[in-house]
């Protein structure tokens, strides 16, 4: 476990470098103005912002990290992004639930025993303090409800591994 959560943040790192370096230059990073620019919208014309962009480049690089650092190691314990369908009991409604990585059972995915998010804030407030976001504590919360044998936890460049 502890191996793993440290292969997960060293993931989250260089997701968060490499993308920065890539897009902003050597040693550079976007400021709030940079992370709030529209750079387009979506099919219901929402702005899509700049740092929902950089936040998906970072995680298809910190995905591509675990397939290559983690799954290499442990292909049976390790699933990224698997798919969780919770009855909620109102009515029939379902939670589908997607975390980014989750550690599970030998072989058996729908047994998750730590469950994982990548965050990559941009915004200088919430890289001081990632949980202060709303979405990201009603996330954990939902994470929670698949009974793991861990609490959910959040990973980001700045801090590591975040458990409430």
């Amino acid at each position: 476990m502890a191996r793993i959560e440290h292969l997960l943040v060293e993931c989250a790192k260089d997701a968060d470098f490499i993308v920065n370096e890539r897009e902003y230059g050597q040693g550079k990073y976007p400021d709030d103005k940079e992370c709030l620019r529209v750079v387009g919208y979506d099919k219901n014309g929402d702005p899509i912002r700049r740092q929902a962009e950089l936040g998906r480049l970072k995680h298809d690089v910190a995905f591509a990290c675990v397939q290559r650092e983690i799954l290499r190691h442990f292909p049976n314990n390790v699933s990224i992004e698997p798919r969780y369908v919770i009855r909620t009991g109102k009515g029939g409604q379902q939670d589908i639930m997607k975390p980014d990585v989750v550690l599970h059972a030998s072989g058996r995915p729908d047994q998750a025993q730590c469950v994982f998010d990548f965050k990559f804030p941009c915004l200088k407030d919430r890289k001081s303090d990632p949980l202060s976001v709303p979405e990201t504590r009603d996330q954990m919360t939902r994470y929670a409800s698949l009974d793991g044998q861990c609490n959910p936890a959040i990973i980001t460049p700045q801090f590591g591994i975040i458990r409430e």
